[in-house]
């Protein structure tokens, strides 16, 4: 068998798992950094509630320690899941492009987002403006699992879209109410983040078991 149709042979089996679900090492990773993702976070909105009520009275350098912490997790968990991913099988070149295509797209979107809310908060010396950038994340994510629902028709998926859109819309009416915008938040995070991830985590050890 030559090079190319090797190549396309592990193209179209990419592809098929991607649809059937079946594919254990893509799903593997997303799986992971969304679990995690909506983890940390959660708790870390909680903890902001717990700021905004009065009932966490931390100083500003431990509050800054939890923060940095959070994050210095989920980066060490998202350098795990990539060099875990990387001891599967790996797509061919027609896969890795579009792939690669696909994140550079939504990595422009998420930057241009950034850099309009953060000038538009600084300029305006209004936080609040910030605040609808994570409204615009859960939009962006609703979209996604629009179109992976488009691909799978799975209820959960349909289902994480449409919270992810209702989510958008709560926070862009919320942002100058903290506490209830925190509580969107932290639902959001465990039920939109957490909860998918662990499904596509689930469904990808089962698949690697199987394999």
């Amino acid at each position: 068998m030559t090079d190319p149709a090797r190549s396309a042979e592990a193209d179209l089996a990419f592809l098929r798992s991607v649809v059937s679900g079946a594919g254990p090492q893509g799903h593997f990773t997303m799986g992971v950094s969304y679990l995690a993702g909506g983890l940390l976070y959660g708790v870390q909105c909680l903890f902001h509630i717990g700021q905004a009520v009065g009932w966490v009275r931390w100083p500003g350098l431990a509050s800054l320690i939890f923060l940095v912490a959070i994050t210095t997790a989920m980066i060490g968990v998202l350098i795990w899941a990539v060099r875990q991913d990387r001891k599967g099988p790996r797509p061919g070149p027609m896969v890795t492009r579009t792939l690669n295509a696909a994140f550079s797209a939504t990595g422009m979107v998420n930057l241009a987002v950034i850099v309009v809310f953060a000038v538009g908060a600084m300029r305006d010396q209004d936080f609040a403006v910030w605040l609808y950038y994570p409204a615009m994340v859960f939009a962006i994510q609703a979209a996604a699992w629009w179109v992976a629902w488009s691909l799978r028709k799975s209820a959960w998926m349909l289902a994480t879209s449409v919270g992810g859109w209702a989510t958008a819309v709560a926070l862009g009416l919320l942002v100058r109410e903290p506490v209830a915008y925190l509580a969107v938040c932290t639902a959001a995070l465990f039920g939109l983040f957490a909860a998918p991830g662990w499904i596509m985590l689930h469904g990808a050890l089962k698949a690697r078991r199987a394999a």
